[in-house]
């Protein structure tokens, strides 16, 4: 007879235990056809479509008739369930989670941490640097950051790519990670202890006066060259060691089972970090307030910060030292799948002709334009506030806990918005909040004067004001970038058929990224040397970022409609195949659809699966 299948386990295993051990231990063992890689069908069920003589069509030993068989299906949902088959016994577990799982989630979660601890303390302190630095200003960020970092980044990943090609991924991970740490504990203890040595002032000053206050920030790359040198290591810290060297070592060891479950506990571990590393950078900044006069505070703070960079460097390496020695890794086919390898003119083709990818590469690149615009005149702003650098990197360490606790707070709630609300609502979410503390911010800054007097009851300057709205900017906006627009950048690509979802994501990956980090910092040098400084372009900077929110909003609405759509067609898709899929099974009523008789074994073994 015919069943339509609804749910594992439907069909029974023999009543007979005795009978069940014969018919699990045949030539070739059910159990080793039961953990072959085999294509997942239906509500995460397991089926196989290949002919299985040594069950169908082989008796076995057992009688035929009045006899039941086991599906190959239902065993492997069990196996998928957790479930142990027959004979085998159920692995200990710690918390539900196995001893072998948890030798390397922990390390794992630990490396993380340490990761995300450093970079939080690298990422204020190049801000202070070459911010608060003699000679330069926050109008050197869009230089640094097109012409320094930009290709600096590239002719790493191209390094990278050489010495892929030569070493093994043991050696590659430590050749790429021992430089970081030699840099940062040499910078705290050398190079800036003899900047006023090594840094050409005099050169700098002369050119300044020949080109004019408009080239201060290029002059500026000049002048410390060391600590734009380090903020490009800081930046290469988060590009480098966390997306290529942690999540390319993550994905490696674990399963997609274990990263299923375990991944998104590293993103609340991440903010963990962020607010304990936060802290750290609060008390070493203060510690200018017990120092005798005529003591560089800064130098102090910045040797023990640089201290706890090297300590945690180290103890990044030992877990992954210990991981690969100590924990079992799971075995990978050595069969690899082709990837599209798009250059930036297909990519550019590919997402002009998309619809759908266009408005995703839009929510992209406004994303990464629009936070760049807010976030250097934020730093203008907070140089004038706090001009130490000791009081600037201890503003940044509350700004980073702040950050950090935001985002946590975020994260918890997502589940909810996305479960009461929707893809789209989550999707708008983090520009609405983009925009509206980014017309307060930039209110503050141009209507500040008239609001003078309100502020005094408050205790605060206009100035003061703008420092506070536009950390609340910051701070609200990341977390929201965090927990929401990430999700659903990544959501975006799930309905998608397998050839878009793939040159899609390659196409964003090589233009929008770049484009969305780069585009701020173009549109910032443009109207400085057009207007002279960063305080002047304030209200075009403040139009532009308004267009730009308003375009993000549009796609994202139009992103909206369209993923809707495909999530129906996809839901009834999916009707239709439960529907359809049938499974014959073997009844201990005359109607079997096996009919044991000699020489019809085979053929009716190819009628059976054939019906399925």
């Amino acid at each position: 007879m015919e069943v339509v299948l609804k749910t594992r386990g439907l069909l029974s295993l023999p009543p007979n235990p005795t009978r069940a051990n014969s018919l699990l231990n045949p030539s070739q063992g059910l159990k080793q056809r039961l953990f072959a890689s085999k294509p997942l069908g239906l509500n995460g069920l397991s089926l196989s479509y290949k002919r299985v003589p040594s069950v169908v069509a082989k008796t076995n030993g057992l009688s035929p008739k009045g006899k039941n068989f086991i599906c190959k299906a239902e065993a492997a949902a069990a196996a998928d369930d957790g479930q142990p088959l027959i004979g085998e016994s159920e692995k200990p577990k710690f918390l539900g989670i196995e001893p072998v799982t948890l030798k390397k989630i922990i390390p794992l979660g630990l490396m993380f941490f340490c990761i995300l601890f450093n970079y939080t303390i690298l990422r204020d302190t190049k801000d202070v640097l070459v911010v608060t630095a003699k000679g330069s200003s926050a109008e050197i960020i869009p230089f640094l950051k097109t012409w320094i970092n930009l290709p600096m980044a590239v002719g790493f990943m191209l390094l990278y790519t050489k010495l892929a090609n030569v070493l093994s991924k043991k050696a590659l991970f430590y050749t790429v990670i021992v430089p970081f740490i030699i840099f940062f504990g040499a910078f705290g203890f050398l190079l800036y202890p003899l900047s006023n040595y090594i840094h050409p002032e005099a050169l700098a000053d002369k050119l300044l006066a020949v080109l004019g206050p408009r080239f201060l920030g290029p002059l500026a790359i000049l002048r410390i060259w060391s600590f734009c040198l380090f903020y490009v290591m800081a930046e290469l810290w988060g590009s480098v060691v966390i997306s290529v060297l942690f999540w390319g070592f993550a994905n490696q060891i674990t399963t997609v089972e274990e990263a299923k479950r375990f991944y998104p506990l590293f993103g609340l571990g991440a903010n963990v970090a962020l607010i304990f590393s936060g802290r750290t950078v609060k008390y070493f900044s203060n510690l200018r307030q017990n120092l005798g006069p005529g003591v560089d505070g800064w130098a102090i703070s910045l040797k023990g910060m640089m201290s706890i960079v090297v300590l945690m460097g180290l103890a990044i390496c030992f877990l992954y030292w210990w991981v690969n020695n100590f924990v079992p890794l799971p075995t990978r086919s050595k069969k690899k799948k082709e990837k599209p390898k798009m250059g930036t003119m297909e990519s550019l083709k590919f997402l002009v002709s998309s619809k759908y990818i266009r408005d995703l590469a839009t929510l992209v690149v406004a994303y990464g334009i629009s936070i760049n615009l807010v976030e250097v005149t934020w730093k203008s702003k907070l140089k004038a506030q706090f001009p130490s650098p000791n009081e600037y990197s201890s503003f940044m360490g509350d700004f980073s806990t702040g950050t950090g606790i935001a985002t946590f707070s975020m994260m918890l709630l997502s589940q909810f918005i996305f479960d009461k609300y929707g893809w789209g609502v989550a999707a708008t979410i983090t520009p609405t909040v983009l925009l509206l503390t980014g017309v307060g911010f930039f209110s503050l800054i141009l209507f500040g004067d008239p609001l003078a007097p309100t502020l005094a009851k408050f205790g605060m300057t206009p100035l003061l004001a703008a420092v506070y709205v536009g950390a609340l900017q910051n701070i609200f906006s990341k977390s929201a970038k965090y927990s929401l627009f990430d999700p659903c950048k990544e959501m975006a690509y799930i309905p998608l058929d397998e050839d878009t979802k793939v040159k899609g994501k390659a196409a964003i990956d090589v233009v929008c990224n770049p484009l969305g980090k780069s585009g701020g910092a173009l549109i910032q040098q443009f109207m400085i040397l057009t207007f002279g400084s960063l305080s002047n372009s304030t209200p075009y900077l403040g139009g532009i970022l308004m267009v730009i929110v308003f375009a993000w909003l549009a796609a994202a609405r139009s992103l909206d409609t369209q993923f809707t759509a495909l999530r129906r067609e996809e839901e009834v898709e999916k009707e239709m195949e439960r529907a359809a899929v049938k499974i014959r099974i073997v009844s201990e009523s005359g109607g079997s659809s096996v009919n044991p008789t000699a020489g019809g074994s085979s053929s009716e073994t190819s009628s059976t699966q054939s019906n399925i």
